[in-house]
């Protein structure tokens, strides 16, 4: 059932009404969609608003009113074990993501709450990690994506388990009141994060934390606390009529909708339209994919047969009927035609694929390797094996590299499939696959949406939304369990803007993914409005098969005086082109997204020259205007 907060049947005041995510309703069965990284791979915000409005038809259906399953958390490392659940490394997609499903759901009368803020992507050590970041860093790398939510109209936010810069998130009165609402305006609600966010009532209430969830263990004693003055009355007055401010504007929206929508044949397609779109063709060695028609396939490796759709704690989504790898290949291409094995004993998966021509190996993760860590509540000294949480290191597990480095020497072609939520270092085996697709975890019809990539009924256009390096060192720092020190700083660059300003080779930069087809970008125009800079693009597929390509536009700074990154991410767009046509396509960068912060006087400046860049990832993406200001 959803977890009630507040409410007052004496007044006929309806409680929050609270449901998890992000891959769909955590309640009972419901429709498990792609995980959100799966989704960021997808590079289409438009998608995403009709996820959302999916997701607020089975929160509705189940009862619930507030859906805390906008994760925007930023990936500052890929050991996070819960990078699934959010969209990605990069700011600027986290917050058109976040801000597609913020509206989508209080389109449809559901209040979104974007989580966890802030700072949160280090899971086993998440209630006693301190987190330090200087000013420009917070709120130019860590924040922005935030402040996009609110903007957008979020009526609550999620404060984090984690410290910021020495204090709790949720009894931080510089993240919740100065920032949130002094700063940006933010007029709705604020939660704690479940059972353990909050320490002590006063301090949390004083900065600006309106609900402990999902129970009052700390907030049951604020009478005791008001009666030594501790708070006042009037703290606790403004906390209620944020709530009451949300659920007056939120309930007139409401939408109940029939428990026959949970699971509908509808809600099904678009999980199955998702997971095809956010597959990652990351290797297609002389057209190895798509195979050819009536082929003889073995599915082999530990996940060929399981279902395996993300992590088990709270973004877990019930749903009967998974479509494994197996089925949807069965479904596809006729059970006589597939060959199982489910297990990673080389010899048993090279006897499995003696009558095959193609090999599909499913490696990768599950919720015991990585997702939310439910063992510890922050004392634990020495993490136990299979726990979830974040991972041990960035490669896959041995004997999954054992199991493709054996079927590799069958002669047969060779295509890894890759499961998990995020980057994986995967340069000390590629060259033993003809093709390598990343699916991370792609929900109820994931099954079938794979044979729809490896058919060709569907061409793979999603694109990396994070980077992935050639060793595991290229990333930020990460604290693990064990670690003396709880004390992490989190510096201003990650990601690709990390590797471009330390000239670090990545394996396969954000933003890149590989089609059945080719595409070249040409006739490109950059216009500057009052408030918008349009990139107009010809985009002409080339090649033999329909596909989308993700147009990806970079501004970069000239400023020389002052550090900047050589590029940032500023806009995208995916498109659809059939075989053989082009289309005209326009990429608009919102100028306020091109400024920078002053910590002298914390405002948001431009500077006085930008270098715009387009291509359809971080690395090849090149010049094509100047614009000054």
């Amino acid at each position: 059932e959803a977890y009630p907060a507040g409410g007052c049947k004496r007044l006929g005041i309806p409680p929050i009404l609270f449901t998890d995510g992000p891959r769909g309703i955590v309640m009972r069965h419901s429709t498990c969609f792609p995980v959100s990284m799966l989704r960021g791979a997808a590079f289409d915000d438009e998608l995403e608003y009709e996820v959302g409005e999916v997701f607020a038809k089975e929160a509705s259906a189940h009862g619930a009113n507030l859906f805390a399953g906008v994760c925007i958390n930023l990936l500052r490392n890929p050991m996070w074990g819960r990078a699934q659940e959010t969209y990605g490394e990069d700011p600027f997609l986290l917050g058109k993501m976040g801000v597609a499903l913020t509206k989508a759901m209080q389109d449809n009368g559901i209040i979104a709450c974007p989580k966890h803020y802030a700072l949160n992507s280090i899971e086993d050590l998440r209630f006693s990690v301190d987190a330090k970041a200087d000013e420009r860093t917070l709120h130019e790398v860590y924040l922005p994506h935030f402040k996009k939510c609110v903007d957008a109209g979020a009526m609550s936010i999620m404060g984090a388990y984690n410290k910021v810069n020495g204090t709790y998130c949720c009894e931080n009165k510089e993240l919740l009141t100065d920032i949130l609402r002094n700063k940006w305006g933010f007029d709705g609600f604020t939660i704690s994060d479940f059972f353990f966010g909050i320490y002590d009532a006063a301090r949390s209430i004083k900065a600006g934390l309106d609900i402990e969830m999902p129970y009052t263990f700390k907030y049951a004693f604020l009478g005791n606390r008001l009666k030594k003055g501790d708070i006042s009355e009037q703290d606790v007055d403004i906390c209620v009529g944020r709530i009451l401010r949300a659920l007056i504007r939120i309930l007139p929206k409401y939408k109940a909708q029939p428990e026959s929508v949970i699971l509908s044949k509808e809600h099904k397609d678009l999980a199955r339209e998702v997971a095809s779109k956010g597959t990652v063709l990351l290797i297609n060695k002389n057209s190895t994919l798509p195979v050819k028609e009536g082929a003889k396939i073995a599915v082999v490796g530990r996940y060929a047969d399981k279902v395996n759709t993300g992590d088990h704690g709270s973004s877990n989504v019930f749903s009967p009927d998974v479509v494994t790898a197996y089925q949807g290949f069965c479904n596809r291409f006729g059970k006589d035609n597939i060959f199982l094995y489910n297990g990673c004993d080389p010899e048993k998966a090279k006897s499995a694929c003696a009558n095959s021509e193609y090999i599909v190996v499913c490696v990768g993760s599950d919720w015991l390797q990585e997702g939310e860590f439910l063992v510890n509540m922050g004392n634990i000294k020495k993490k136990p094996k299979g726990s979830g949480g974040d991972r041990a290191d960035l490669h896959l597990p041995e004997e999954d590299v054992a199991l493709i480095n054996a079927l590799a020497s069958t002669g047969k072609k060779l295509i890894v499939n890759i499961m998990g939520g995020s980057a994986y270092v995967i340069n000390d085996w590629t060259d033993k696959a003809d093709a390598v697709l990343m699916s991370f975890y792609s929900g109820i019809e994931g099954g079938n949406a794979l044979a729809d990539i490896v058919s060709g009924d569907k061409n793979p256009g999603g694109k990396l939304p994070f980077t992935v390096a050639k060793k595991d060192s290229d990333y930020p720092d990460f604290l693990h369990v064990g670690a003396k020190n709880k004390e992490i700083e989190y510096g201003y660059y990650h990601g690709y803007t990390l590797f471009e300003k330390k000239n670090i080779e990545p394996d396969y930069p954000f933003g890149f993914g590989l089609s059945y087809t080719e595409f070249t970008i040409g006739n490109t125009e950059c216009i500057k409005g009052d408030n918008t800079i349009s990139i107009n693009a010809e985009v002409e597929n080339i090649g033999k098969a329909d596909g989308d390509e993700v147009l990806q536009v970079y501004i970069g700074s000239k400023r020389t005086d002052t550090d900047r990154p050589v590029k940032l991410l500023k806009g995208f767009k995916r498109v659809g082109i059939k075989a053989g046509q082009k289309v005209n396509a326009t990429v608009n960068v919102e100028i306020d997204d091109i400024r920078f912060y002053n910590t002298e006087n914390g405002e948001w400046e431009l500077d006085n020259a930008y270098t715009v860049y387009l291509g359809t990832n971080s690395k090849n993406a090149l010049p094509v205007a100047e614009i000054n200001f």
